[in-house]
């Protein structure tokens, strides 16, 4: 079995269609370290010495799926105090996913989720680990 990237540092990456938009978001709306890296991009620096990385794209179309979980100890809390920080959470009513009035997923046989979108389209969750 190959062992060349069994210690590496991977790390994610995702676009984003406005950089600046971007940053004043995750920054000033989420409350996460950003830093500005090479070639015009942002590095979020997330808890546990973990970064992704967020380049700018012209003809962005946003992920239709989750690219960027956010674990919480409540689900609850974090859905109010980003809500008032003008984060508006998804909604869905479908046969296997449904979210309360709060837009929270408590049912499902997995985690207690939201989900929410950043200004470009991406969408993010906070969850509880069980």
């Amino acid at each position: 079995m190959p062992t060349l990237l069994k210690d590496s540092h991977a790390f994610s990456g995702f676009a984003v269609k406005d950089l600046a938009e971007a940053k004043a978001f995750y920054s000033e709306t989420l409350g996460l370290k950003v830093t500005s890296g090479s070639m015009g991009v942002l590095k979020l620096h997330l808890a546990g010495g973990n970064n992704v990385l967020v380049y700018p794209k012209s003809n962005h179309v946003p992920a239709t799926y989750t690219v960027l979980n956010f674990p919480v100890d409540s689900v609850d809390q974090a859905v109010d105090t980003l809500s008032a920080h003008g984060v508006r959470f998804e909604h869905y009513d479908m046969p296997t996913l449904k979210t309360d009035a709060k837009g929270i997923c408590r049912g499902s046989g997995g985690p207690v989720i939201a989900w929410f979108k950043d200004p470009s389209g991406n969408i993010f969750s906070v969850l509880e680990e069980r």
